[in-house]
């Protein structure tokens, strides 16, 4: 057996069930995204909502910085800054959250690491939905969000796969 390949069979077996049961979930962003992780090869089920709670962790607090320096451009629209600094706000919000997501996680606490993960999925919709409001307005983060919503789909669906099968 090829040194790994039990990691990476879970990894596509797993995202391959996510992408058919949940509309939220692309395979490949599945597979790319936990693949990208150091120890994703060996990784249980338990080692996969570790790693996609750490994605989200990284994709929360780099989004924060990157609104944060799209902020110091004063060339903004009245309107886009302002949804900037509300994704700022949101984004913020985010990072203890998916930290206490973690801890909750890690103690197999799972109906309350669902809580603060559907928050942060929540939080990259609204900092999304915030852009459309007003016509004409392009989003300058909907890749950032987009991410932020499907690293939180998947962690939500490993643990409920971990749920499943432990429960």
């Amino acid at each position: 057996m090829v040194p790994g390949s039990d990691g990476q069979s879970l990894i596509n077996a797993t995202c391959k069930t996510f992408s058919k049961n949940d509309p939220n979930i692309d395979y490949n962003f599945c597979t790319t995204s936990l693949q990208a992780a150091p120890a994703s090869q060996c990784a249980t089920r338990q080692g996969l909502g570790t790693i996609a709670i750490r994605l989200i962790r990284y994709n929360v607090t780099d989004t924060r910085c990157h609104i944060k320096q799209l902020l110091k451009n004063r060339k903004w629209d009245p309107y886009v800054r302002q949804c900037l600094s509300d994704c700022f706000e949101l984004y913020s919000d985010a990072i203890p959250s998916v930290k206490a997501a973690m801890k909750h996680f890690n103690a197999r606490r799972f109906d309350d690491a669902n809580v603060e993960i559907s928050s942060i999925m929540e939080a990259s919709t609204t900092c999304e939905d915030g852009f459309k409001e007003k016509q004409g307005v392009v989003s300058p983060l909907s890749k950032r969000n987009g991410d932020t919503f499907q690293l939180s789909a998947v962690a939500l669906s490993i643990m409920r796969m971990i749920q499943t099968v432990s429960g």
